[in-house]
């Protein structure tokens, strides 16, 4: 028999003084955590998310990395082949006679719940509040992912909405707009009365949770240039001023078109740039581009998204390939890192913390190089030639200046910075970030052979 999951949530507003999206103060600076989707896919388990947690309070939350994030179906009950625990291998969802097989963890209102299958403290109506409240005690803040629009099993089952008199889910959905790789859901028709109540109720229940931090997934198509829902976005914006509860909100996936900068600033803190990124060159070597192209709209409380830090030990249980340790080589794990640091990128560790080896570690814990991520200024791509690229940044309100040398091609070259294209004159003190050495003092130039698809990481003083 099928059965419903009944959660009555009252909200719990921590912080009335509500801000729009554009004036939080909670992405100030690149977020920067953890993400469980690259080394658990749709599967990862409570205890798995409670592990990375610890791990990242223990070890990395003096660095500043604070988020941790339960990514993508949470609510849908995966069984994991687990011979411990009597598990078989997850089924994908199907439809049977209008109603919907497996039922999703849903409340009274059409909200998702997380499934006690793979979330055991949310049972007893607690929602991801024992999860929120355990991270929050690490001083950590917590985060989920959520799929746009409302769920199509409680279309079907005419759940009423929240705050409305009379409003059911089906009287708001959008039909015809689908995710074209998860079939759990239906957009919303945000011209009709309800949904934005709709998505407000969920906020509400989000922020009883005590969420700092939701990653809302299929608002902008895989292909390029294609129309972001904007309807939409603006009422997912507009649910977080309304709950009292200061949230980051991150878009996704991407590519993000240029033309809709202005508004992804004004109703996103951060926003994909691309389509999901992985551990192979051709991901990386087309980042270059993408960074560069959004420069003009990267800033405080606005952060154009690269996407999770593919290093470490990833795709555990998918979603993409067999359980490894990232396919970069050291060259290019340094490569990576160095221009999501200098291009001011959100940082969210995809690989399993737990299993982290002693070269990832000093990537992800070097104090300059995150200094640059959180503080540097007029953060832009100086020039491009023939793939060897130059990117640079100011450090705050200092004088020195931050500069990454690139070398995107694959043979050994030499990589050049040219002191008076960013205004400076004289004599500089030159510093190797991710060798911690210092290269002396050069005048007016500095040039550097630099290995294929190699990156070094100086500052200027």
């Amino acid at each position: 028999m099928i059965k419903k999951i009944l959660f009555l949530a009252s909200a719990v507003l921590l912080n009335p003084a509500s801000l729009a999206v554009g004036e939080s103060t909670v992405s100030r600076t690149p977020p920067m955590g953890w993400n469980s989707y690259n080394c658990y896919g749709a599967t990862v388990r409570e205890n798995e998310v409670k592990a990375n947690a610890d791990f990242m309070a223990k070890n990395l939350l003096k660095h500043g990395w604070n988020y941790v994030v339960v990514d993508f179906c949470w609510y849908y009950p995966h069984y994991i082949k687990d011979t411990q625990n009597g598990g078989k291998q997850c089924q994908a969802p199907e439809s049977e006679g209008g109603c919907y097989v497996p039922w999703l963890a849903m409340d009274a209102y059409g909200r998702l719940l997380p499934h006690t299958v793979k979330f055991p403290s949310a049972t007893g109506d607690k929602g991801f509040k024992p999860l929120g409240d355990y991270i929050h005690g690490l001083g950590l803040k917590f985060g989920i992912h959520v799929m746009r629009g409302i769920p199509r099993q409680a279309v079907w089952d005419k759940s009423p909405v929240l705050g409305t008199d009379g409003i059911t889910a089906d009287m708001i959905a959008d039909t015809s707009s689908t995710c074209s790789w998860l079939d759990n859901m239906y957009g919303l028709d945000m011209s009709k009365p309800g949904a934005q109540e709709y998505l407000n109720s969920l906020f509400q229940l989000y922020a009883s949770w005590g969420v700092d931090f939701v990653k809302v997934d299929d608002l902008i198509s895989f292909e390029r240039d294609m129309p972001a829902h904007k309807s939409e976005i603006a009422g997912y914006a507009k649910a977080i001023e309304n709950c009292g509860r200061q949230m980051v909100f991150s878009t996704s996936p991407g590519p993000t078109n240029i033309k809709d900068g202005d508004f992804f600033k004004q109703h996103a803190n951060q926003w994909r740039v691309d389509g999901d990124f992985w551990d192979n060159w051709k991901s990386l070597h087309r980042a270059f581009e993408r960074a560069d192209s959004w420069t003009p709209h990267r800033g405080e409380g606005h952060w154009p998204d690269l996407d999770m830090i593919q290093l470490g030990r990833i795709s555990r249980r998918g979603p993409v390939g067999k359980e490894r340790e990232s396919s970069f080589t050291p060259d290019e794990q340094r490569t990576h890192m160095t221009l999501w640091c200098i291009a001011k990128s959100p940082l969210f560790f995809g690989g399993d913390l737990t299993m982290i080896n002693d070269q990832v570690m000093p990537l992800i814990t070097n104090a300059k190089a995150l200094e640059i991520n959180q503080h540097g200024t007029e953060a832009r791509q100086l020039y491009r030639k023939n793939d060897l690229v130059v990117w640079v940044s100011k450090l705050g309100d200092t004088n020195k200046w931050n500069v990454a040398l690139f070398n995107l091609t694959e043979k050994t070259e030499v990589v050049e910075i040219d002191f008076s294209e960013i205004g400076l004159s004289g004599r500089r003190e030159i510093v190797d970030i991710w060798q911690d050495k210092r290269l002396g003092s050069f005048d007016g130039k500095y040039k550097q052979s630099v290995v294929p698809h190699g990156s070094v990481l100086l500052q200027l003083e």
